[in-house]
């Protein structure tokens, strides 16, 4: 029987919501081993002065614990 972990985590990019995923899956997977999946929960940018700044995501990693 297979355990799997679900965990949420935020992360952000100046560029774009893709870039703000995978610098979460790079930082998280340094610490959290056997990441098999994320899944983008929640998207946000931050503005100013009219224009958009930066790019945030709320993301769910699910990962092997045991086999």
């Amino acid at each position: 029987m297979s355990i799997v972990k679900v965990i949420e985590i935020l992360a952000d990019s100046p560029n774009s919501w893709e870039e703000a995923t995978k610098n979460a899956v790079s930082t998280a997977s340094k610490t959290v081993k056997n990441i098999k999946s994320v899944w983008v929960k929640d998207q946000s940018a931050v503005v100013k002065d009219g224009a958009v700044t930066g790019f945030r995501v709320t993301l769910k990693v699910s990962f092997l614990v045991n086999n």
